[in-house]
Parts: C-alpha cells; structure tokens; sequence
C-alpha cells in the first residue's frame, strides 16, 4: 500500500476506495477522517453518517461525530454518538472517556466519574481520562483522590500540561504551595495558560 505524500492525495485516494465500494463503512470513515484534516468539516459529518449507516457498530465514526457536535456546542448531541460508540462496542474506552468528560460539563461529577473510570478500565494508559477524572473528583471535594488521578497521568506522560496544572490547584487546596509552585511552573513551561487568579495565589507563595 503507498502512502499518501499529503492530505489532498489522501482525500483523492479513499475517494476511489468510496467509488469502488460505496457500501463500505470504513472507506466512508477514511474519507471523513482526511476531510476533517482539511478542515472541511461539514462534507466530514457527511462521510461519517454514511460510515455508520453501512457500518452500524463502527464506533470511531460515532465518536468523531460527537466531536463535530461538541465543536459546535452541542453537548447533547456529543454524549448521544458517545453513548452510541459504546453500545457498538462496549469496551471503547475513547466512548467513555468523552461521556465522562460531557457529564462533567454538564455538571454531573458523580456520573462523570462512573464513566471514566469506566475508561480506565478500558485502557489503563488513557492520560485524558485521568486528568479528568482528577477533575470531577476536585468537583466533589475528593482533593486527595484528584492527587491521586493525576500523578498516575504523569506516571504515563510526564510532560503531560493539563496534569500539572491540576496538580497546582489540587496542592493549592491542601496548602501544599511548594508542590503547588512546582507544578503550576511545569504546566505554563509547558506551554498550558494557567489561569490568571491561580498565577496571583501562587506568586504570593513564592
């Protein structure tokens, strides 16, 4: 199989695989994953919904379609592809992990942390779904807990911004403001925009 040198040589060739087999669910897939590297987002959902109407159990098309409705904000409409990726296979731990990060938006921390641990059980290296977790368990006052979470998503990606950014604000909450310094230091080297109130605590630390 060649490789496509760039993504407009990609588009062109999974529309052939589209012409050749039109009832094939991943071509369609593939097709809608190039387009969306181009940024051409609606013709992508397009793609997507021929994905799954040829291929009913094909999760990643359902995800990636919960992700074009959370880039436009429609929350609900994310966690129902989500929910459906999860029906199609039942350990997709990336279903999980964005039901988990929807619920917590929609700010139910308990439902939340259900699913991604959910995820994690899945797959033990999920660095985003332990970040998250860390954050719905910050949501309930569980600080510790959080600690825990995102210690384990540096265990896997040491230079992981969002974890260290968390940990600054988990640490602020123990009053443990040198480890809240460190981590809050790590995270904006990084390149992570702490928010501007954590910065002001932290200064007043040093």
């Amino acid at each position: 199989m060649t490789i496509a040198k760039n993504v407009d040589e990609y588009i062109a060739k999974q529309r052939e695989a589209v012409a050749s087999n039109p009832e094939c669910g991943n071509a369609h897939y593939n097709l809608a994953i190039g387009m969306l590297g181009r940024g051409e987002f609606k013709e992508a959902e397009a793609e997507l919904n021929e994905a799954v109407s040829c291929s009913p159990t094909l999760a990643e098309a359902f995800v990636q379609l919960g992700g074009l409705c959370l880039r436009r904000g429609d929350l609900e409409g994310c966690m129902l592809y989500n929910k459906r990726a999860v029906q199609s296979r039942a350990g997709f731990a990336e279903g999980w992990g964005n039901i988990g990060f929807v619920q917590l938006q929609m700010g139910d921390a308990d439902e939340a942390v259900r699913a991604l641990k959910k995820a994690i059980a899945y797959n033990a290296n999920f660095v985003q779904a332990y970040t998250t977790l860390g954050n719905a368990y910050l949501i309930q006052g569980l600080v510790h807990e959080s600690i825990e979470a995102n210690l384990k998503a540096l265990e896997i990606e040491p230079d992981f911004a969002v974890a260290h950014n968390n940990l600054a604000i988990s640490y602020m909450e123990q009053g443990d403001f040198v480890r809240a310094v460190e981590h809050g230091d790590r995270a904006r080297a990084l390149g992570f925009e702490v928010a501007p109130e954590i910065l002001k605590e932290l200064e007043a630390h040093r």
